[in-house]
């Protein structure tokens, strides 16, 4: 008697869905091996991205592709499906998805049945109707928005070294960052550092031309290291003539002028928003049950509250803290408990179908760290609070020991160790945005207009 295999559905290729996914195949490898289970994953890009590394690779401290890892060649078990979840119907346990070839067939999206599902689609950036900000403001989620920010900020300081418009060059010379968590912090350290040294090689620019502006809404900064490190950090970050704001909001940035909640107005043609996230809109789609922000309602195992057979964790799951003092505590929707998570949800998925107990995602908190550029940063680890160089070095060996997989360890430890020989390659390729705007232009076309 031939029986099909137990499919176990992972939809999303980031922390949770490629690290459960890595756990299963390990932990299922006598199953996958008979043909007993069958490990499929659904994601947006064939990649997971190592978001802390982000603001490195904007700075120019990593290389993009190093930033990243292939899910083929790590989840060599499973099968992964370059795709987009667009629905789910829990009850009937199938999940409807389009690809690539879906949408040049013009077939409309595929149905597809699974017997276990991981719901693991992520975050979103959280924005606000603010006028102007779908025009001008610039993200900083994904690798391709690091790159494309760092090109940016080199195009301005080219714009600002050739023209003799003060309002141009001021306009050019001038980036607002708004969110004051790890993403906004991170990047405008790194990238503010970037800038300050690629300033030597411009003979018209010096790094008091510029202007570096942090928004945050409430009254402190990255809150995850604790208020005397977040309050260090302004300093620090003031030290550096970066302009932090606190309890200020962006109220609008069209025709190139932020103007803050507190009257302050700078033309600028950098808005990097950095405000937050949301869950997916995926989750909108689903059956499934949610809580009153939009997140999937689990239980300390890791299971969608009362719908069998569905798992979740990360950015997407409101998971209860069994740790905290205080009821009704969630786990923080972070990379640290993301990755905790996975490798629960992975050892529970396993337990579940060899009806085995399941065991409840406990963490210790082992703290935060944050990198403020180069040999600078803010720690708290293990309640001992670091600044400076030492707070830096534990940031990097701290995230170099999260990357997964030897190769990219062995990569990234490389890449740092010559870019400590060698000089920073300051060189904007913004071209790699219109690869083929050259050409359409040789062949008769228009240039892409600038966005």
């Amino acid at each position: 008697m031939v029986t099909e295999p137990v499919r176990i559905l992972v939809v999303g290729g980031g922390y949770v869905g490629m690290y459960t996914a890595l756990r299963l195949q390990r932990k299922l490898k006598p199953e996958l091996r008979r043909g007993e289970v069958e490990i499929v994953v659904i994601s947006p890009d064939p990649y997971m991205t190592y978001q802390p590394f982000l603001p490195e690779a904007a700075a120019g401290s990593i290389s993009p592709r190093h930033v990243v890892v292939p899910l083929r060649r790590v989840l060599d078990h499973c099968r992964i499906v370059v795709g987009e979840v667009t629905s789910i119907d829990h009850a009937k346990r199938t999940a409807s998805f389009t690809t690539l070839a879906t949408d040049e067939q013009g077939s409309g999206p595929l149905d597809l049945a699974y017997d276990e599902l991981v719901l693991a689609p992520g975050s979103v950036s959280r924005t606000l109707p603010i006028p102007g900000l779908a025009d001008y403001g610039i993200g900083f989620k994904t690798v391709e928005e690091a790159i494309g920010l760092r090109n940016h900020v080199i195009e301005q300081m080219d714009i600002a070294s050739s023209t003799r418009d003060p309002a141009v060059r001021d306009a050019a010379l001038t980036f607002v960052f708004v969110g004051g968590g790890y993403a906004g912090v991170e990047a405008l350290g790194e990238l503010e550092d970037m800038a300050r040294y690629a300033a030597r090689y411009y003979h018209n620019i010096k790094p008091g031309d510029m202007k570096w502006i942090l928004v945050e809404a409430s009254g402190r900064i990255l809150p995850e290291v604790g208020e005397d490190m977040g309050k260090y950090t302004v300093r620090e970050l003031r030290r550096r003539n970066i302009d932090v704001r606190l309890e200020t909001r962006l109220d609008t940035c069209e025709d190139r002028v932020a103007v803050l909640s507190d009257g302050a107005r700078f033309p600028t043609r950098t808005v990097v928003w950095t405000a937050g996230v949301k869950p997916s809109p995926l989750l909108a789609a689903t059956d499934l049950p949610l809580t009153e922000r939009g997140r999937l309602k689990c239980t300390p195992s890791l299971t969608v509250d009362g719908a069998p057979h569905a798992w979740a964790a990360g950015d997407a799951a409101a998971v209860p803290d069994v740790t905290a003092e205080q009821p009704g505590a969630e786990c923080a929707p972070n990379a640290q408990h993301a990755v905790r998570q996975a490798k629960a949800l992975g050892d529970n998925i396993a337990a579940a179908l060899r009806d085995k107990p399941l065991q409840e995602y406990r963490h210790r908190y082992v703290g935060s760290v944050a990198s403020l550029g180069l040999h600078k940063g803010v720690a708290h680890v293990y309640g001992r609070k670091l600044k400076g160089y030492p707070a830096w070095f534990m940031h990097r060996v701290y995230h170099l020991s999260r990357v997964p997989t030897v190769n990219r360890k062995s990569r990234v430890l490389a890449e740092w160790t010559l870019s400590g020989l060698f000089k920073r390659e300051i060189v904007s390729l913004g071209s790699l945005e219109h690869p083929r705007a050259e050409f359409e232009l040789a062949a008769g076309g228009e240039r892409p207009k600038e966005s």
